[in-house]
């Protein structure tokens, strides 16, 4: 179990940088930065740590929704389009993490 807590932690580290390689090409201010680096970072943890039954790659997307749901008020607040590239993002990510880290564990 902690081999595969390590594994989502680090497979969110690596989600993470790839999420925020291009906020930083957009000039996007650290805060956001840091947000979404560290969603990455605790979708990783919890994926390593659920329970839930669905295949890995759903399971990802699912976690990873999860844990942007708080942030999307605070996104969309003033620009609901703002949430289209957040959303896509967090798909692609999202299955990208549940993929790999199926793959990794089996």
């Amino acid at each position: 179990m902690k081999n595969n807590i390590v594994l989502g932690l680090l497979l969110g580290v690596v989600m993470g940088v790839l999420d925020v390689i291009p906020m930083m090409m957009q000039g996007l201010t650290w805060d956001a930065n840091l947000s979404a680096f560290s969603l990455w970072v605790v979708a990783g943890f919890m994926l390593a740590t659920s329970n839930l039954k669905l295949k890995s790659i759903w399971k990802g997307i699912v976690i990873s929704f999860l844990c942007l749901l708080p942030s999307v008020f605070i996104i969309g607040w003033n620009d609901l389009f703002s949430l289209v590239p957040v959303g896509a993002m967090t798909l692609i990510l999202g299955a990208l993490l549940g993929f790999s880290y199926g793959k990794l564990t089996k």
